[in-house]
């Protein structure tokens, strides 16, 4: 049971303060602006089970795959952080919050409504810098234990991580609606432009530890 504890807490340490959906929420808010409160309670449900199917796949075959592609994991750190630093931007030049909610088409085109999987899932919720710390933890091993037992109770202890990861980000955008009354239309709007910048600049720096990481590789 050791060893299961030890596993889900490198998982849930390694992931929540990446994943944040506390700090996601206020973009949640945003991007379902033109949305019932039935509507976005779905949607959080969806994205919760998108992140979690997208974490555990990413820890379960995200180092084989990198392998048989031979593509390193700073490429995809710049990757993804140009799709979050891309994210950010159309969060924080919109002219209004509401426009993220729908996909505005040619006039008398049936309206879009914002995907549960891009861009709530991925990048807004799990991006490369989850996404690797979960290809990371995947490729560890559990230590002073026979292979097999090893491997149980550390795929244990890190499934049981990421399923918390997925509550968290259950509960966190079930209740982001709540956050929103209690900050108003103003507050909501500073607080979610505000994030935008946050946003960028964490894609930017993403961009920056990968091609670092990339630099070292080749020197």
């Amino acid at each position: 049971m050791s060893a299961v504890a030890s596993a889900f807490l490198l998982t849930f340490a390694g992931l929540f303060p990446i994943v944040n959906p506390l700090e996601s929420a206020p973009f949640f808010l945003g991007l379902t602006a033109g949305l019932t409160t039935a509507e976005r309670r779905v949607l959080a449900r969806k994205a919760a089970v998108n992140g979690f199917l997208l974490l555990l796949g990413s820890m379960v075959l995200g180092p084989w795959l990198l392998e048989v592609f031979g593509i390193q994991l700073p490429v995809v750190r710049i990757a993804g952080g140009l799709v979050v630093t891309a994210l950010g931007w159309k969060l924080l030049s919109a002219e209004q919050l509401s426009e993220h909610a729908v996909d505005s088409g040619p006039p008398g085109t049936p309206v879009r409504k914002v995907g549960s999987f891009y861009p709530l899932t991925m990048p807004l919720t799990v991006g490369p810098g989850s996404m690797s710390v979960a290809i990371t933890i995947g490729s560890r091993k559990a230590a002073g234990l026979p292979p097999i037992a090893q491997l149980a109770e550390h795929a244990t202890g890190a499934v049981l991580g990421v399923i918390a990861i997925g509550l968290s980000i259950y509960l966190a955008y079930r209740f982001a609606e709540t956050i929103g009354r209690l900050l108003g239309a103003t507050g909501l709007e500073v607080l979610v432009r505000l994030s935008a910048f946050i946003l960028m600049c964490i894609g930017i720096e993403i961009i920056w530890s990968g091609w670092t990481a990339l630099q070292a590789t080749v020197s």
